[in-house]
């Protein structure tokens, strides 16, 4: 019995990487795609169908590009900035329950890599390490430009994370539990007009204007400002040293869209999930009503991640980027009061 439960727990966390891998390659085409709606050009359109074979081309463009090593580099921690930036970005996800459960016979198994008591604690304590892969990379470039970027990022992560973790604190009180799953249940239970958006709509304000500036995107782009710093923490990065720092941001923005539908959207319940899971049960039976619900479920969360993933790439393409003395000013002087 353990046995098995150790190899579908293994399954499922394999399929968690697979699906947060997956969906982080095709955010750079829809990234392209959004960019170019808004802006009324045709994006990506050669690669194969729509351009869909985009991503594949841009990987392969990445992993046989020059792999360059500065001379005056710190060698190791140049190669180490990268890997633990994508490690700590893949890592958050684990704790996220994707759907209810999937039911075979007597076993039951829930669609979540891990399902700790303390799930948001795990996820704050993993992104407060990601910032440490941006500023090894950056002091091991031995760049001036690279280092302010990286100094950059620590104080603008260090600055918003006390507020991104003051938001939660109402949800919590009003849970009881640090578990992601509880939190999404305890919204199930209390109906569409219990979502923690509706109860807590000053928290998720400043929630995502905190996961901005956590996954460094527009407006909080500054430790990679292009007009002043040429690229920032990765200046002196190719190959895919460059893909896991650039791939990292997007897992961030997907592990982000998650957090988000989980904390305030309900995770993967909707409107009358009760009342759907009780007619498929009647209809299919215990554990293939059961099963299928799960499946809605499933397709519910991922539509409200996507939604949020589209919802990145609109304001990066729509609002300009701050100066760093108003990114300051924004996060000091006004999101940590109002946390407060």
């Amino acid at each position: 019995m353990d046995l098995i439960v150790l190899i579908t727990k293994a399954v499922i966390i394999l399929v968690i990487f697979g699906i947060t891998l997956v969906i982080a390659t095709y955010s750079t085409y829809a990234e392209r795609k959004v960019a170019a709606f808004l802006q009324d050009r045709l994006g990506p359109n050669r690669a194969g169908p729509y351009g869909l074979l985009q991503p594949i081309a841009d990987a392969g463009k990445m992993f046989f590009k020059e792999d360059f090593i500065p001379a005056q580099a710190n060698k190791w921690l140049f190669i180490l900035g990268p890997c633990l930036a994508m490690l700590t970005a893949l890592m958050a996800s684990a704790v996220i329950p994707f759907g209810d459960s999937i039911r075979f016979g007597q076993y039951e198994i829930q669609l979540q890599g891990i399902e700790i008591n303390i799930g948001m604690l795990y996820i704050f304590g993993v992104v407060s390490l990601g910032v440490y892969g941006v500023m090894v990379g950056g002091w091991a470039s031995n760049n001036k430009f690279s280092l302010l970027g990286a100094i950059r990022a620590a104080s603008q992560n260090i600055s918003y994370e006390v507020a991104l973790g003051m938001s939660i604190i109402a949800i919590l009180m009003m849970t009881g539990s640090l578990s992601v799953r509880a939190i999404v249940e305890q919204q199930a239970e209390a109906g569409f007009f219990g979502w923690n958006v509706f109860t807590q709509p000053l928290g998720f304000v400043i929630f995502l204007t905190c996961a901005f500036a956590e996954c460094n995107r527009t407006p909080f782009d500054l430790p990679e400002c292009e007009t002043e710093l040429i690229g920032g923490y990765h200046t002196e990065y190719s190959s895919m040293k460059l893909g896991f720092y650039l791939f990292a941001e997007y897992i961030n923005m997907f592990v982000s869209s998650a957090v988000i539908s989980s904390l305030y959207f309900g995770g993967y319940h909707y409107p009358f999930a009760a009342q759907a899971h009780d007619a498929l049960t009647n209809v299919l039976g215990p554990n293939a009503g059961h099963n299928v619900a799960t499946a809605i479920g499933t397709v519910v969360f991922f539509g409200k991640i996507f939604f949020f993933i589209f919802f990145f790439m609109w304001v990066r393409w729509t609002v300009p980027r701050f100066r760093f003395d108003q990114l300051m000013n924004l996060g000091w002087k006004t999101l940590i009061p109002l946390a407060i």
